[in-house]
């Protein structure tokens, strides 16, 4: 399977959606199903992932693997990279054809240098994690499912470094900031995502 034959089913909808679920396997067809059932996944693959957590580098390889894992049985492209163009709130992701080229260097630059994280010190976890998840995102390979996935790197990350998981809700509670920095990071200004991932760490000796 090629990225221009599954370029169609990125971009289809289901039918009976009216437009608000992409095309499935399961044929959901309300937002709030499909937020459950790829919630209850996400559960299950989290269970899987740090229950035996990658001893070696984290791959590209291993993070397609881990999205086909989480959304195998809901959509057929899960695993393959985006094919179609995507932006958010205005704010551009990386061109779907500049993807495999992106994830080569991703690849190289940020994975295997800021992984594995055991004996990783806080503030190196905190540099680490803050990259990572920059570039993973500005990328956004999948069709669905990107900030899920750099959640669930950054946490394996965590655990490596025997901190996580992580606590997300002040990424949810300020999300302009958390945006915004990831704007920033487009602009190679990390700064601003460092201070999130500080405050998303546990507190050192709580």
């Amino acid at each position: 399977m090629n990225r221009y034959q599954i370029s169609g089913w990125q971009n289809s909808d289901q039918e009976g959606s009216d437009g608000d679920v992409l095309k499935n396997k399961l044929g959901i067809v309300t937002r709030d199903d499909m937020n459950h059932a790829e919630l209850m996944l996400l559960r299950k693959l989290y269970v899987e992932v740090l229950w035996q957590v990658p001893r070696g580098p984290i791959t590209v390889r291993l993070i397609r693997a881990w999205h086909r894992r989480w959304l195998g049985n809901v959509y057929a492209w899960a695993g393959y990279e985006r094919s179609v163009n995507m932006s958010k709130g205005g704010f551009p992701f990386a061109a779907a054809d500049r993807i495999p080229t992106l994830l080569d260097d991703y690849d190289r630059r940020y994975l295997a240098r800021y992984t594995p994280c055991f004996d990783m010190r806080r503030a190196d976890l905190i540099e680490a994690i803050s990259l990572t998840h920059v570039e993973f995102i500005l990328i956004h390979p999948f069709r669905e499912g990107n900030g899920r996935i750099a959640r669930l790197l950054a946490d394996v990350m965590a655990v490596q470094a025997g901190l996580g998981p992580l606590d997300y809700s002040p990424w949810e509670s300020d999300r302009p900031h958390y945006i915004l920095a990831i704007q920033m990071g487009l602009m190679g200004d990390y700064q601003p995502m460092r201070a999130c991932v500080e405050r998303i760490m546990p507190v050192e000796g709580a």
